[in-house]
């Protein structure tokens, strides 16, 4: 009887809603434009469905005190032109309060080419640092000490050579890598997917990845040996659900992987991490969060069988969306990372990296990464919303928008499981696709002024060129070459050599863990492209799938 008065209720309330938008078209694409109830809750028990933050599945947070224990890591993803500049920018943040290193590095690092390589010409240092060798890895860290500081390295196809080049400064410093704390992304499958930054085939790929997962376990525990990425997905034009659902299913794809290699689950699961994006639509963005633990929980327990609590837990760093940034009046852009950082707070990540004002036009300068790291800051101690354990639990919108997302996620896992699991329906195009016909559907809607973006499809003004913006100056890449000539000219050849030759034996034979020879070439100050180029020579290269 209950049920059937509120439903009256909803049913004259609708009415009234729907009248009123009728009257503003503008306002007719937007959800939700009604009022949640208890209705809209399947079987809703509020003990039962959300429980306690810290208990399974974690909808409500992976820590039973959340922020009220200590703050999410603050992180700022930092790099440009050479280590020694790059350097200035790290020691500059922690002074600032940051409590966490993220480490860009530029475009021919990250696909494993040396800066005198000529296809590294005119991007060197351009949308990160570069790192050759072990020398540039010792200039990045210099007076940073790595047994205090929690570092995150956005890299993936040649993730474990930057990981043994972290772990040889450490050892430098005197820092053991057991001591190590941070995180390699080192996630290949959502570069074929969406980012492009591949080298090596998906076999090869998958191999170094679950190799890292095994000499991690035992060498450097506390590293989170992946961080596996929706972020990218989302940038190249997914949805909120495609973005956690696609991401879950590389995570079952690594786990897998895992296994078959002879891992014990429990013994490397505590140490996968996830990377969400913190897109404008705040609510969504919560659920997204709570239904991202609710699945990789379940996965976890249910699919594989882990026994540790750690192992069911989806632990995330968070980046602000960088799509979403405009060109067009960029100091609208700083209010856009301050409802993403609330987004991702009220969602309960352990990290968060905020983006600058100024990057849909360029590197961001000093000024606007501070603007940056305050904002996290004043959402920290000045908000409120880290006061209070999940403040939106119990929301009737936000669970049933955590249900519906969840939903789509579970479908989405169907069908990737139905094409033979995430590798095998990115080889099929299957990913690409949806992640392409979302994207199109977002922008035809930004065009078609039904997604209003404000400065860009309306609230335009006219503008000025944009001053002050930084650049990274074309003497940056001949810097480099000499840097790199000259520890060529210095380090001891025929030791290299004689370490690169065992990498290449070792890349032949499945059984081997190439960390350790990955680990004995770096300290011999082999670069970054001598090492990848013997990998390449063994492995091949990956071809695009093409979508006709």
């Amino acid at each position: 009887m209950a049920n059937e008065s509120l439903q009256a209720k909803m049913a004259a309330y609708t009415a009234k809603v729907e009248k009123a938008a009728a009257k503003n078209p503008e306002r007719q694409n937007l959800v939700p434009n009604r009022l949640y109830t208890p209705l809209d809750l399947e079987a809703f028990d509020y003990e039962r469905d959300l429980g306690f933050p810290g208990e399974y599945p974690f909808t409500r947070g992976v820590q039973p005190t959340m922020y009220r224990g200590r703050f999410w890591t603050m992180r700022q993803y930092a790099g440009f032109a050479t280590a020694e500049e790059s350097n200035k920018r790290y020691r500059y943040l922690l002074e600032q309060g940051q409590t966490g290193l993220s480490c860009a590095f530029d475009l021919p690092t990250q696909i494993g080419y040396d800066s005198d390589d000529p296809i590294a010409e005119g991007e060197i240092g351009k949308v990160g640092v570069a790192i050759d060798t072990l020398k540039d890895m010792e200039i990045l860290f210099d007076q940073i000490d790595l047994g205090k500081v929690s570092t995150s390295m956005t890299i993936n196809a040649p993730a474990a050579v930057l990981l043994a080049m972290y772990i040889a400064v450490a050892e430098k410093q005197g820092v053991s890598a057991d001591k190590l704390n941070g995180t390699i992304q080192n996630d290949i499958l959502k570069e074929y997917a969406a980012r492009g930054t591949y080298i090596f085939p998906p076999k090869p790929s998958m191999r170094l990845i679950t190799n890292i997962f095994e000499y991690c376990s035992k060498n450097v525990p506390q590293w989170n040996t992946i961080s596996i990425s929706g972020y990218h997905i989302r940038e190249a034009g997914s949805t909120a659900a495609q973005e956690i659902a696609f991401t879950i299913a590389d995570g079952i794809a690594y786990v897998d992987a895992a296994i078959k290699a002879g891992l014990n689950v429990d013994d490397f699961a505590g140490r996968l991490s996830f990377f969400w994006n913190a897109h404008n639509n705040v609510l969504e963005e919560v659920a997204k969060f709570r239904a991202s633990r609710r699945v990789w929980a379940k996965v976890m327990k249910e699919r594989f069988g882990a026994q540790s609590p750690k192992s069911w837990m989806l632990r995330v760093h968070t980046q602000t969306a960088g799509s979403m940034l405009t060109a067009q009046q960029p100091d609208n852009n700083i209010v856009r990372v301050a409802l993403q950082t609330a987004a991702a707070v009220l969602g309960g990540t352990q990290s968060l990296h905020t983006n600058s004002r100024d990057e849909a036009l360029a590197l961001p300068t000093e000024d606007s990464v501070r603007i940056a790291l305050r904002t996290q800051q004043i959402v920290a101690y000045e908000s409120g919303l880290a006061d209070v354990v999940d403040p939106l639990g119990g929301s009737y919108y936000v669970e049933a928008l955590t249900d519906k997302i969840e939903k789509e996620c579970w479908e989405y896992i169907k069908k990737i499981d139905e094409l033979g699991g995430a590798p095998a329906a990115i080889e099929k195009g299957y990913i690409q696709r949806e992640i392409q016909e979302s994207a199109y559907r977002w922008q035809m809607e930004v065009e078609n002024k039904q997604r209003v973006i404000v400065g860009v499809n309306q609230f335009q003004i006219k503008e000025k060129p944009a001053e002050g913006l930084l650049r990274v100056d074309a003497s940056v890449g001949e810097f480099q070459k000499s840097k790199l000539a000259k520890v060529k000219a210095e380090r001891d050849g025929a030791a290299v050599q004689a370490k690169l030759a065992a990498l290449e034996t070792a890349c032949g034979d499945e059984h081997q863990n190439l960390m350790p020879f990955i680990l004995n070439a770096v300290k011999t100050y082999a670069s970054l492209g001598e090492i990848c180029g013997v990998m390449r020579k063994v492995f091949g290269e990956y071809e695009a799938h093409v979508s006709l």
